[in-house]
């Protein structure tokens, strides 16, 4: 049986939330309409993704946070307030025996109410450890940002004096790192694109494959980083059995899921060094010539808006440093207490920060990556705090308990393998959902896939690295459905006036190689069974 946290509330009082046994109960709270009405939430949560990430096209993840927020109040509104308790008696000429009825009724309409929030509370209260460490590793990110690493690699480009298919390859690599050590997807696309798509295209890259290895790189560092908010949110929701006070930790999560990365990341390497040169086609064809003028490297990347800077490869160090620690450690506060103080000092050392980078006010507002970092986090954080909620009124109201049910009499529950499966086609099909937001899809489905694993006793690293790698399979892949597609085919836009064409939502879509070969990686090593860990005792 696993505990959960409840509420338990007194008529007229201020909610509270104490520890109970909640799974397994009766449900605490009821909606008029039924009981999935519960559901409500996560429908309108929805709503609000499709309308702003797919039909709008308005990438923001302060969106995501007032579309949680918004669905937990509307759906506040659809609680049954009709619960109270009605006394008996007879009516005395004072109508006191009425009185008391009505008053009865107020106080079990307020603690219904009461019990919604506390489940929303409780749900919340989960989440805490995610947002301490969401916070935290924001300052870490932000560092790493503003030391400029970008430029060390921009400067790297300009020397190697490759192009085509190589240079493909090689921009893959590059933002493979920088995605890594930011932790950043989404950053890392808009400082990658500028960098490297008009320069490589010139330089005889084929577009649509250069624009799919940047977004593709990205995706390796967001799957892989320890100071990813896909990595701790994903490791975070994954409980040991019968502790719900300990969950798998990053280090772990991230050295156990290295191996399905770097088959995947190998494989697009060498096939993007093959193919990812200029092909035939409208496109390719019309960059292609302005790769063929004999355009050499540090030609082709001197427009760049980022200023090329070996000294900011020294950077490298703390990043390896915070890696190193958290894979040794597996205490991620310790790592990123090092990766900062030894980032600011080689920053500051080597010139590449100055004091007021650190923490500073600049027209009378706040500065330095400290507090951007923590700020650069509100939304994520807010995100977060607002999906657990859900999560926490779909407990209490019994759904999850009947899902996970339901799904474990299933043929496919009664497996390892099988329960791999549901596992894979649910994150999966809620990722589609999202719109490929995968912070938001594997928040949300990250208690079922807890559920599900428990029972088969697959240990919490397998499925944390089950969720967040098929978080960022195919359904990041699919056109007019994921933000990373959206935003990549908006990002090779604007450079026609150099003779680079734009690539279309739809042929990104169709040369996103790593994402489809980590699809698959993975989906072998649930039919083989290729690295599945079982959970025994603690699971050490």
């Amino acid at each position: 049986m696993t505990t959960q946290t409840t509420a338990t509330v007194q008529p007229d009082a201020q909610p509270t939330v104490q520890p109970a046994t909640q799974t397994g109960g009766k449900p605490t709270i009821r909606f008029y309409g039924g009981p999935l009405v519960a559901l409500l939430p996560l429908a309108v949560f929805l709503g609000f993704c499709i309308e702003f990430f797919v039909v709008l096209k308005a990438f923001d993840m302060g969106v995501l946070a007032m579309a949680a927020l918004s669905a937990l109040l509307v759906t506040a509104l659809f609680v049954r307030t009709d619960g109270g308790t009605k006394q008996d008696g007879a009516v005395t000429q004072d109508g006191a025996t009425k009185r008391d009825d009505r008053a009865a009724k107020r106080d079990g309409a307020a603690s219904s109410r009461a019990h919604y929030w506390n489940a929303v509370y409780a749900g919340v209260r989960e989440a805490t450890p995610i947002v301490i460490l969401l916070l935290a590793i924001g300052m870490f990110s932000q560092l790493i940002k503003s030391a400029n690493l970008s430029g060390g690699f921009l400067w790297i480009a300009q020397h190697v004096g490759v192009s085509g298919g190589l240079l493909s390859a090689l921009i893959f690599l590059f933002v493979c790192i920088i995605a890594t050590a930011t932790g950043s997807s989404l950053g890392t696309m808009f400082t990658a694109f500028p960098i490297f798509y008009p320069a490589g295209v010139l330089l005889g890259a084929h577009p649509a494959f250069l624009a799919a290895a940047i977004v593709g790189g990205a995706i390796f560092g967001d799957n892989l980083a320890p100071i990813s908010d896909t990595t701790i949110i994903s490791a975070s929701t994954q409980h040991y059995s019968g502790d719900r006070r300990s969950t798998a930790d990053v280090g772990g999560a991230v050295r156990t899921r290295f191996k399905y990365s770097a088959v995947a990341g190998t494989a697009t390497f060498l096939l993007l060094a093959l193919f990812g040169g200029s092909g035939s086609g409208s496109v390719a064809g019309s960059v292609g010539s302005a790769g063929g003028d004999g355009m050499t490297g540090g030609a082709a990347f001197a427009n760049s808006a980022v200023a090329a800077d070996p000294k900011t490869l020294l950077m490298l160090l703390p990043v390896a440093l915070m890696l190193g620690a958290v894979v040794l450690t597996k205490d991620l506060y310790l790592s990123i207490i090092l990766g900062i103080l030894s980032g600011a000092g080689v920053g500051l050392a080597a010139g590449i920060l100055g004091v007021q980078d650190i923490v500073s006010v600049k027209d009378g507002a706040p500065a330095g990556f400290l507090f951007e970092g923590v700020n650069s986090m509100m939304s994520t954080v807010i995100l977060v705090i607002a999906v657990y909620g859900i999560m926490g009124v779909l407990q209490a109201a019994g759904l999850l308990d009947a899902l996970l049910s339901r799904l474990g009499r299933s043929r496919f529950g009664a497996s390892a393998r099988g329960t791999e499966l549901i596992i894979m086609v649910g994150i999966t099909v809620t990722t589609l959902l999202f719109g490929g937001v995968t912070s938001a899809s594997m928040t949300t489905f990250g208690k079922v896939c807890d559920g599900l694993g428990q029972r088969a006793g697959l240990h919490p690293y397998r499925r944390a690295n089950l969720l967040d790698g098929f978080a960022n399979g195919l359904a990041v892949c699919i056109p007019f459905l994921s933000v990373f597609v959206f935003i990549g085919s908006s990002l090779t836009s604007g450079y026609a006036e150099n003779g680079v064409a734009a690539v279309s939502v739809v042929e990104l879509s169709a040369h996103m190689v790593y994402p489809a070969l980590l699809f698959l990686v993975l989906l072998g090593s649930v039919l083989t069974g290729w690295g599945r860990i079982y959970e025994r005792g603690r699971g050490e």
